[in-house]
């Protein structure tokens, strides 16, 4: 009888513990299955979003070479020589990081211009193969001769002396007939996507050992105590993934509304106007008033008001300095224009760690020191504005103060401006407080964590 119930309890205990284990071992290689799938999905998505980048960088590089040497290309006849030799002087003085510089060649493939390899200056390089075996110079003539464009090929990297990838976007200079371009080595494009691959195949192999020593822990538990069944782990994870999902869909709803709002307010109003001048401009035509040709002037000057508008928005939602020079020269940027543009006296300090920010800690010290400026601008009626930087004790702190009429913090900060540095600061975990007093001006600081 005894062994009878022995074999009953073990069968019982098996069967508790069979379907545990089954349940968990499918759950388990789905979820890892699908997290190799989502993992490799946003690897490609980074990785296309990096190369898109690059081409942007890419063709502004050469938007400003091109800039640089319009006026002589305008003026120039064919067969100017003195016009060929300043631009190639020009191209020649164009350099930017350790690798960036500008090449230049003529229809036969004769190498003009190569800051990096001189010793390439006046070389035919027509037939000239990549380990890959692409005519790296013929393709890129071709593609200039056809508008312009992106090309991939094998070059020599001068900061290590390898061979490197390398994405070139090249165009063709008018008058000349000559293919000018410039490239970045997208290595550390390959080298980023590798870190991150071995990151997440590191946390999927880490992610199986944790939920074998689980499976493991459980099995023992349940042979100790009979049948247990404990889902406090999972409830919290599951809840703790639904406070992020839902804090980033907080963010991503309030990001959306204020782009609503700078729509609305900005441009919808300008194309309005736009609306009300031209319906008049044709009332009057209609009747044969003269004033309409400056009634239709005027809704041409408010019409370029809203691309203005268009511009400055696009510029708010990811200014371009801060990326090609860096937070301390985008803020030197933004101070001088607005000192530029509202006579305002600037006092600006800063004192930035020899390391580069996080990206999110950068845009979100950049954004509360426009959007202050911007409240000042509006509202402060102020004659001197204080910008200071500066990191302490494992934080990165900004201030923006001024000696404008103030206001009543209780009552007055609701606004939008206020509300989107105070949000952008929480959203970081961040440090944030305000000062005001009716006639005392006005003190802002925020802090950010960067240890």
């Amino acid at each position: 009888m005894k062994r009878v119930n022995a074999s009953l309890k073990a069968k019982i205990l098996l069967l508790s513990i069979l379907p545990l284990i089954l349940v968990t071992v499918a759950i388990t290689m789905i979820s890892l299955s699908q997290a190799r799938i989502l993992s490799e999905q946003e690897i490609n998505t980074f990785e296309e979003n990096l190369l898109n980048s690059k081409h942007q960088e890419l063709q502004h590089y050469v938007a400003l070479a091109m800039n640089s040497i319009a006026y002589i290309v305008d003026k120039a006849e064919p067969g100017d020589k003195e016009a060929e030799a300043e631009v190639k002087r020009i191209l020649q003085g164009l350099t930017y990081g350790d690798d960036g510089y500008f090449f230049l060649y003529d229809r036969e493939g004769t190498n003009l211009v190569h800051p990096i390899q001189p010793e390439l200056v006046g070389q035919n390089l027509i037939d000239l193969q990549d380990t890959n075996g692409k005519y790296v110079i013929r393709d890129l003539i071709d593609l200039a001769e056809k508008g312009g464009g992106f090309y991939r090929y094998l070059w020599r990297k001068p900061s290590k002396g390898d061979l490197e990838e390398k994405l070139s976007f090249v165009v063709n200079v008018p008058k000349f007939n000559w293919m000018m371009g410039t490239g970045l080595y997208i290595d550390d494009i390959a080298k980023e996507v590798a870190d991150i691959r071995l990151k997440v195949t590191r946390n999927i192999r880490n992610t199986f050992f944790t939920v074998v020593v689980i499976l493991s822990g459980t099995v023992i538990v349940i042979a100790l105590v009979g049948v247990a069944i404990n889902m406090h782990a999972s409830q919290l994870a599951d809840e703790r993934l639904r406070e992020l999902a839902h804090r980033y869909v907080q963010f991503q709803v309030s990001q959306r509304r204020n782009f609503a709002r700078e729509l609305h307010d900005g441009i919808n109003q300008l194309m309005v106007s736009v609306k009300f001048r031209l319906e008049l401009a044709r009332d009057k035509l209609v009747k044969k008033d003269d004033s309409a040709v400056n009634d239709i002037n005027k809704g041409c000057d408010v019409l370029n008001m809203a691309i203005q508008e268009v511009r400055r928005i696009s510029h708010d939602l990811r200014p371009i300095q801060l990326d090609d020079l860096g937070l301390e020269s985008a803020l030197h940027s933004m101070t001088n224009d607005f000192s530029e543009r509202t006579s305002i006296e600037m006092n600006v300090l800063l004192e930035l760690p020899e390391q580069r920010l996080p990206d999110d800690i950068e845009i979100s010290l950049y954004r509360i020191a426009q959007e202050a400026l911007m409240n000042i601008e509006k509202h402060a009626e102020a004659g001197h504005v204080g910008l200071t930087i500066w990191s302490r004790e494992g934080y990165i702190w900004i201030e923006v103060s001024d000696d404008g009429k103030g206001f009543t913090p209780d009552k007055d900060d609701s606004g939008i401006g206020l509300l989107n540095m105070r949000e952008r600061t929480e959203l970081l975990s961040g440090r944030f407080s305000l000062k005001s007093r009716v006639g005392s001006g006005t003190r802002l600081k925020a802090g950010f964590a960067i240890l």
